[in-house]
């Protein structure tokens, strides 16, 4: 019988870094717009871009949303127990899912639980796009399990909601 090793992955949004010239995201936004309309696989250009931008140096200063992930990672991480774990964002930042669902299956897990940090229906990243990787993915990982934890029960994010006014009220 194999050993079940679990893994789990939190996806955030991802942010573009100070200091990053707004004409690499302009032009990246152009490209996968155009590509998505003609419903086409991504061009060697944007591609590039994509790349250049997710790999834009970056600390806390310079993208707080990273840096503010990561802390939701470091508690989820200590709270989840022995687990791989990996953190991924939809754009702009790396790793992509794709490279963190890499790295798990390399470490050895066996059961991946894909989560995120986009609570409501409604969001393209939440709904379309993590679904689609997730899909892409099963067949070149067939001895892996890959679930994904969505949607979210909304009476539990609006009690955490509450409980948030709660402290500043």
């Amino acid at each position: 019988m194999a050993t079940v090793r679990q893994g789990v992955i939190l996806v955030g949004h991802g942010g573009i870094p100070r200091g990053c010239p707004q004409d690499l995201v302009t032009k990246l936004k152009r490209l996968e717009g155009q590509r998505r309309a003609a419903k086409q696989p991504a061009s060697a250009e944007e591609l590039e871009l994509d790349a250049k931008i997710r790999q834009w140096p970056r600390n806390a200063e310079t993208d707080p949303y990273q840096a503010g992930l990561e802390a939701v990672a470091a508690q989820l991480r200590a709270n989840l127990g022995d687990v791989l774990f990996a953190v991924a964002y939809n754009e702009f930042c790396a790793p992509t899912l794709e490279e963190s669902v890499e790295q798990l299956v390399k470490q050895g897990a066996t059961h991946i639980t894909v989560a995120t940090t986009m609570f409501t229906p409604g969001g393209s990243h939440s709904e379309v796009e993590i679904p689609e990787i997730l899909e892409h993915l099963r067949p070149q990982y067939p001895g892996v399990e890959l679930r994904y934890a969505w949607p979210f029960d909304l009476s539990l994010v609006a009690g955490t909601l509450a409980e948030q006014v709660r402290r500043f009220s």
